[in-house]
């Protein structure tokens, strides 16, 4: 299909990036529903901000969408059950990236009874929809899983004029958006609507990579019937090169502006969205089901079946993929997420999260995923090259090395987006962004 019969307009150049291989194997997968398991674990982390607490204990009946845990905090989304049965107690995870985080264990009875809680909210005035927006749990479905309604509610409101909904999926393997656009683009539309309205934004700029011409072609001809001179919907064409998905370069391709260091979206009159979070607040206003379940794209060297899973979060991994048909190869890595910002997981027992998007098995011989022993730094600049973000990795990780967090943190170390960029393009393997993961965390301790 060529790009002049897709629609949509190109975006503006961006700096950096590098063209890892898409292998886009699931795109054509349509989403298969994995029935719910015999027991889910809910980790009380699965958002950036506050953990959550339980607010059901050992012995209580739960049912689908009921509440089970929540927070004080401004910055934190509220969990529920995905299942309908009985709490059976309390355990403790170990995320991946090492931290621990307290999870529900709930037992199916198999009947998936919804609780009565479950109804379409009633939406009058703003402080309705955010109150809504957070009741519904959404968190950036993207990976992120920064508060929806964090989000949405900027310091300054009236700021605002643009709406980006981030359906770039610049992540190799990954195709859990493109299926959302492919099989929901309704939903897509109607949750820009309605995010639109509520937020009096003027614009919203749908912004896909351009290897993805059914989804541009489908999104285009649904924004032309709702857009209208006052509010404008329209579909950007992304390069397909990595990482145009992070929020800085998104917002420097769709619209030229720069977002300050350390400063957020909301600063130069943007928010951007996730298309998935975008089309399941679709759903929850017109059903009042909250976020109990997502899809997954699950695929690998290691996988018999890649394909697209909608799975009840809270789901162990081990059972995702026994569901796909288990493993044709032994894993010599399991992953969360995608290749270039995924996290690795040490077995398959940890649960499904709300920000996981997909699962990624690959086999011990596979030659794409073999560690290579370090070698000296040659200077040849690549890394440099790559950086979306006009840093020196180099030189912030000599500061880090040398115990110099202060040095490290002028050279823009809190600027680093962790996109792996650098590490990718390197050709003595040194690990530059995990080096800048240690750095950050150091400074963090730091300043307690």
């Amino acid at each position: 299909m060529s790009l002049k019969k897709t629609g949509g307009v190109s975006a503006f150049p961006t700096r950096g990036g590098v063209h890892a291989p898409h292998r886009k194997n699931t795109a054509d997968c349509e989403t298969v529903v994995m029935p719910p398991p015999e027991k889910i674990l809910l980790s009380m982390s699965q958002h950036i901000g506050a953990p959550c607490v339980p607010v059901v204990k050992k012995g209580d009946r739960v049912e689908v969408g009921q509440l089970v845990a929540d927070s004080d905090s401004p910055v934190t989304a509220p969990i529920h059950s995905g299942v309908s049965g009985t709490v059976t107690g309390t355990t403790e995870l170990l995320l991946p990236g090492g931290k621990t985080a307290q999870a529900l264990i709930i037992e199916s009875d198999g009947q998936q009874t919804v609780h009565d809680s479950v109804r379409p909210p009633v939406i009058d005035t703003f402080e309705d929809f955010i109150a809504a927006v957070r009741a519904s749990g959404a968190v950036g479905l993207g990976g992120a899983g920064f508060p929806t309604h964090v989000k949405l509610n900027p310091p300054d409101r009236d700021a605002i004029d643009t709406i980006i909904i981030n359906a770039a999926e610049c992540e190799p393997y990954i195709t859990a958006d493109y299926r959302e656009c492919m099989e929901n683009s309704w939903d897509v539309v109607s949750g820009v609507q309605t995010v639109m309205e509520f937020l009096n934004a003027s614009r919203v700029i749908i912004a896909i990579e351009r290897n993805k011409p059914a989804a541009i072609a489908e999104l285009s001809k649904i924004a032309k019937t709702v857009s209208t001179p006052l509010r404008r919907v329209e579909v950007r064409r992304l390069p397909a090169r990595y990482p145009q998905g992070a929020e800085k370069v998104l917002i420097a391709a769709c619209t030229r502006r720069k977002v300050p260091a350390g400063g957020l979206p909301s600063d130069v009159g943007c928010i951007v969205m996730n298309v998935t979070t975008c089309a399941f607040l679709s759903r929850y206003f017109k059903t009042g089901m909250p976020l109990v379940s997502r899809r997954l794209t699950v695929d690998g060297s290691a996988i018999a079946h890649p394909q697209n899973v909608r799975v009840t979060i809270g789901t162990p991994v081990k059972e995702v993929l026994a569901f796909t048909g288990g493993l044709k190869h032994e894993a010599g890595r399991l992953l969360m997420g995608g290749p270039m910002m995924g996290l690795a997981l040490m077995d398959g027992e940890l649960p499904v999260l709300k920000q996981n998007n997909a699962i990624l098995a690959f086999a011990k011989e596979d030659p794409d995923t073999a560690l290579h022993a370090a070698t000296t730094c040659i200077r040849c600049g690549r890394c440099v090259q790559a950086c979306p973000m006009n840093l020196t990795p180099p030189s912030i990780a000599a500061a880090y090395s040398a115990g110099d967090l202060e040095r490290a943190e002028k050279l823009g170390l809190l600027t680093c987006m962790e996109c792996g960029c650098c590490s990718y393009s390197c050709p003595a393997h040194r690990p530059i962004v995990q080096t800048m993961r240690l750095a950050k965390e150091a400074l963090r301790r730091e300043r307690k």
